[in-house]
């Protein structure tokens, strides 16, 4: 059953806050959450577009596993607006520095400022020109192992090459089913090593380009290979270009770049979600492409536990500055 949630005071968008995060997923509302609980105001602003919209649940995460995602999204909205938090349905336009703080502006016309950002905007899967394959996304086209492993264990299993991480991609859904499939799709070309490894493990390599995904009575019914063939397939993972939704923080100077991996471009931080622009952090997909929820929540707990911080020291500094006029005095 999904939450049913009920508007208050708290979705209407203030005029300022200590922090606005951009982005309303396990990330923002994690750390929004422990700001609130921290005596901070803040503001989430949500677009409402999350990357796992399309997964019957949420996996891997401890005590919550199989939750469908706007379950999770439903509840940890209620936990912040419990606080005082303010979440607002919104798409962020642009972020520029204003002052000592910042001004965030919203498609609709909206604008508030922060001391802070916290930007958990997540990122886009781009998929390849294969027919067939995004209409499937989420269901029984797959990409992650740790996310959707267990629900197709000992299926007939494809996996489509994309890049130089799809063997490994492929040995890890080979730990689920003892039927996989590679096809390299005239992109990858496994080394010696690997080849020797796929043989191991009793992976069929399928040479050629893939021309469409074959889809049967709304199932994958195989993967269709240029020549004509069918290989039958019941599910395909495939390893998409994952891109950070970077483009709210270009009016700050900060812009995504290529992730160390070769999997897409990412918005660089320190441990903490600290970005070189003093006052705004990232957490969550944004800047960890291969962060599944849990570790997506806890990036942004982090990020915000140490927002506060900084507010506290800038805080405390002028809180020493005024004693030290008034001592003067």
């Amino acid at each position: 059953m999904v939450a049913v949630e009920v508007v208050t005071v708290t979705d209407l968008l203030g005029d300022g806050y200590d922090v606005v995060v951009v982005g309303g997923g396990a990330a923002g509302l994690s750390g929004a959450l422990m700001l609130a609980r921290s005596r901070r105001s803040v503001a989430v602003i949500d677009a409402g577009a999350p990357r796992n919209a399309p997964a019957d649940g949420v996996h891997g995460l401890l005590a919550r596993d199989g939750t469908p995602p706007a379950d999770l999204l439903a509840r940890g909205r209620a936990e912040v607006r419990g606080y005082g938090g303010h979440v607002v349905t919104g798409e962020v336009e642009s972020t520029r520095r204003d002052g000592d703080g910042f001004a965030v502006a919203l498609a609709d016309g909206r604008a508030v400022r922060a001391r802070r950002l916290l930007v958990t905007t997540g990122l886009v899967d781009e998929l390849p020109d294969v027919p067939g394959l995004a209409e499937r996304w989420g269901r029984d086209v797959v990409h992650c192992p740790y996310c959707h492993g267990w629900e197709v264990r000992d299926q007939a299993i494809g996996v489509l090459g994309t890049g130089p991480m799809s063997v490994h991609q492929v040995m890890l859904f080979r730990q689920l089913s003892a039927d996989v499939v590679f096809f390299p799709n005239d992109v990858v070309k496994p080394t010696d090593e690997e080849t020797e490894q796929l043989a191991a493990r009793g992976v069929r390599v399928v040479p050629g380009a893939v021309a469409a995904v074959e889809v049967v009575d709304d199932r994958i019914a195989g993967v269709r290979m240029v020549d004509g063939s069918l290989v039958e397939r019941a599910v395909l993972a495939v390893g998409s270009r994952m891109v950070a939704r970077g483009g709210v923080l270009a009016g700050l100077g900060l812009r995504s770049v290529p992730h160390p991996s070769g999997m897409g471009e990412h918005v660089p931080a320190d441990p903490t979600g600290r970005t070189e622009v003093p006052g705004v952090w990232v957490a969550g997909n944004v800047t960890d492409l291969g962060a599944q929820v849990g570790l997506a929540a806890s990036a942004g707990a982090t990020a915000g536990a140490h927002i506060n911080a900084d507010l506290i020291a800038e805080e405390t500094r002028a809180a020493v500055a005024a004693h030290r006029e008034t001592a003067v005095a």
